[in-house]
């Protein structure tokens, strides 16, 4: 069964711009991940620095694998200093209901 992950990020002021054009940078790599299905980007309409990646993968186990691979390659810590909170991931389920 497939698994929804959110990740909720707060950009800095100063770099969103930057945290835009790296996820339309990177996200080709993340779309083409061995078990990615999809990724949407939206943006926070009241708050512009919010922004929210949906994603569906197949499996918690591969998205956690790109996770670490994510990690492995520096751009975690990239990220994560345009971001002005550590960012939220969160994982659902389908109810199917």
């Amino acid at each position: 069964m497939s698994v929804n992950v959110v990740l909720d990020v707060q950009a800095k002021p100063e770099s969103i711009d930057e945290l835009k054009s790296t996820f339309k940078d990177i996200l080709p790599d993340t779309r083409s991940y061995d078990g990615c299905i999809d990724v949407k980007v939206v943006v926070n309409q009241d708050d512009p620095l919010n922004v929210v990646l949906f994603e569906t993968w197949e499996t918690r186990e591969q998205y956690e694998s790109y996770l670490a691979w994510r990690a492995e390659t520096g751009a975690l810590e990239a990220l994560g200093a345009m971001l002005s909170q550590p960012p939220s991931i969160r994982y659902y389920t389908n109810l199917n209901i």
